[in-house]
């Protein structure tokens, strides 16, 4: 967010002078914290691309259809440190919230959403905060996706950094059930009867969704078998 931007937020009848005080005199600082995060990004968004070229020489294909970054907006940032009753500094955001850098990886199948993590946490330089699998272990509602916080260091003009960056990692799948979803959830004037049963709709498309998953990774592996079966066998 700039400068102008903030100047916008300010001009809103959201929150008490204590609090539009605190963030003018963060303003700053704030400023330099998003900058830092950014660079996180990159490193992160930097290191999948790598990967992503390094399984497509050894297995003639690539694992990650698309990549997706995002900075949280300072409107969240103020909502989440509200509901954990913490005031709003740039060291308290930093040190109690793990997902102010977001990246998104989508890959083409479940097994590849795993050999890209193990990979990445191999590095020596990525140090994993915490790990919540919504794959093995699916949201009530149906949500799939790996969920990582990492850290990793970013190098600034006189100093190192180590910074937290949170990665979803989700086939397409489920990218394009969770997108429908995180827009359907925000109509308003249901009923209660209506939620209900749009939820457990909602539910079943996870479902199905996970299924088709299974069925694409089936169908490759048959079809990586035969591949190697013929490849075996001897010259006429």
């Amino acid at each position: 967010m700039n400068k102008g931007q903030l100047q916008d937020y300010f001009l809103r009848d959201l929150m008490d002078s204590e609090l539009s005080r605190k963030i003018q005199q963060n303003m700053y600082p704030y400023q330099e914290l998003m900058s830092r995060y950014k660079c996180a990004i990159m490193e992160i968004e930097t290191k999948f691309n790598v990967l992503n070229e390094q399984f497509s020489i050894q297995h003639n294909r690539n694992p990650i259809e698309s990549i997706k970054s995002r900075l949280k907006s300072l409107n969240s940032i103020l909502g989440k440190l509200k509901r954990k009753q913490l005031p709003f500094s740039v060291d308290v955001i930093e040190e109690n919230l793990n997902d102010i850098a977001g990246v998104r990886v989508i890959c083409s199948f479940v097994q590849d959403i795993y050999v890209l993590a193990n990979s990445l946490l191999q590095q020596d330089d990525i140090k994993l905060v915490k790990v919540k699998d919504y794959i093995q272990h699916p949201k009530s509602g149906g949500y799939r996706s790996l969920h990582l916080i990492v850290e990793v260091p970013i190098f600034l003009l006189n100093q190192k950094r180590p910074m937290k960056v949170e990665i979803q990692l989700r086939t397409i799948a489920m990218d394009f059930w969770a997108s429908l979803e995180h827009t359907l959830q925000y109509k308003k004037n249901l009923s209660q009867f209506e939620t209900d049963l749009i939820a457990k709709e909602l539910k079943d498309c996870a479902d199905k969704s996970a299924a088709l998953d299974i069925q694409m990774e089936n169908l490759k592996n048959k079809i990586l078998q035969e591949s190697n079966f013929i490849q075996t066998l001897p010259s006429p």
